[in-house]
């Protein structure tokens, strides 16, 4: 870069280098979980119980009209993370790059969940859940880029266990408030309060690096089109680490998106709605008590691929455990295991995706990219899950397909070269 370039020494584009306070880290967690809840409120519980409600007398199962609802608000999401994290990248408000659209997405999802909770019907429903997606993806991909803006790289495990830990915070507290709330509309009206709320300490407290608009490139179709499009040919450690993102995702995906109808159908818990929120309560435990702690560990032995691959092993053993052992014990110790497994994968797997993003002006629209390794699942998991638990050998065959997919991701990170 040379002097006269007009990106040089623009502080929203340089490689940060001093470290972020507590606060900043506490505040942006928050806004983070409380995306989460916007997500997983609805995806744990209340979607599930909608589609009940609903699929008497249209010919389709409970299974397969959560699975077109749920698989439609993910199309929309791969669109919206890496769109809206393209578009941050190039705000230039006074209130800087990300703030913007944190704002204007929590604001939005709100709404959206409103809406949704007056769904009549299996089309209002998928329209509600589709905005949904596209709102919440917009503060999402703006939060995330926030940490390559301004946290260095050996802080980005640290920071990145504690957006772990708040996203499963998230999901629980999103399961909890969809669980207490009391009935459907209660559920979506306390998911609205709490992902608005959330959001405010982070953009009320702390300014946004601001981006000059001399250094937004030229406007062209072709070229913004065109670049999110990222050669794996050219960026092969890119291409290898979002490869083994999307499998482990996927094998998750396929261990949470029926487990409401594992416990109803499978186990004949007696309550399975309570039995998702017991589960996810002692995921959360155990992912919460080795979120940090693998970040931190990751940081400072300066090393991210190790930490990657034995957590995608130990999730691939637990997932295997719900095929091989189909009691009310076997799904506790599974999901304390997988909690384990994943809380190292999320916060050293964030800090290694950072590592090999190509370029500062593209930090939220490359990041944006790799997030629809997390949204891609969403649609690939209903369509090999429904076809498997209805046709082709139920929840013991589901499992165990789960199970396969994430140990292929785990050990597919050894081709990342580029980083430790």
């Amino acid at each position: 870069m040379t002097a006269a370039d007009p990106v040089a020494n623009v502080e929203a584009l340089a490689e940060p280098v001093e470290r972020v306070g507590r606060g900043w880290t506490s505040a942006l967690s928050l806004a983070n979980g409380a995306i989460w809840v916007g997500w997983y409120g609805p995806l744990q519980i209340l979607l599930a119980s909608q589609a009940e409600d609903f699929a008497p007398g249209t010919g389709m199962s409970k299974e397969t009209m959560l699975a077109w609802v749920t698989g439609a608000g993910a199309v929309v999401s791969l669109v919206a993370n890496p769109l809206f994290g393209a578009l941050s990248d190039r705000t230039t408000a006074r209130w800087g790059r990300r703030t913007p659209w944190i704002v204007a997405g929590a604001a939005g999802g709100a709404l959206s969940l409103l809406l949704l909770a007056g769904a009549g019907g299996v089309w209002t429903m998928a329209a509600g859940w589709c905005l949904v997606q596209l709102t919440l993806n917009a503060a999402f991909a703006a939060i995330t880029a926030a940490v390559p803006d301004r946290v260095p790289r050996l802080q980005r495990g640290s920071v990145g266990g504690w957006l772990g830990a708040a996203q499963i915070l998230g999901v629980v507290g999103g399961t909890g408030l969809a669980t207490a709330a009391g009935g459907v509309g209660g559920g979506y009206a306390a998911c609205a309060v709490f992902t608005l709320v959330g959001v405010l300490p982070y953009v009320l407290r702390y300014q946004d690096l601001r981006l000059p608009a001399s250094a937004r490139p030229a406007w062209s179709w072709r070229t913004f089109t065109a670049s999110f499009w990222l050669s794996p040919r050219r960026h092969p450690d890119l291409a290898w680490a979002w490869l083994t993102r999307f499998l482990i995702k996927l094998s998750n995906a396929l261990v949470l998106l029926y487990l409401l109808y594992y416990l109803r159908d499978r186990l004949h818990y007696d309550d399975p709605e309570n039995g998702v929120l017991i589960l996810t309560a002692v995921n959360g435990v155990t992912l919460l008590a080795t979120v940090v702690v693998g970040g931190v560990w990751s940081d400072r032995v300066g090393r991210r691929k190790p930490f990657v691959i034995w957590s995608g092993v130990l999730m691939a053993v637990a997932t295997a455990v719900l095929s091989g052992w189909q009691t009310w014990p076997g799904a506790l110790v599974a999901a304390a295991v997988l909690g384990i497994g994943f809380g190292v994968f999320t916060s050293v797997d964030f800090a290694l995706m950072t590592d090999v993003l190509p370029k500062a002006l593209d930090r939220g629209k490359d990041l944006g990219v790799i997030n629809v390794a997390n949204a891609l699942p969403q649609v690939a998991a209903p369509a090999l899950a429904a076809p498997i638990v209805t046709y082709l050998g139920g929840y013991r065959v589901l499992y165990l397909v789960a199970a396969v997919i994430g140990l292929a991701g785990a050990l597919l990170v050894g081709r990342i070269r580029g980083v430790e």
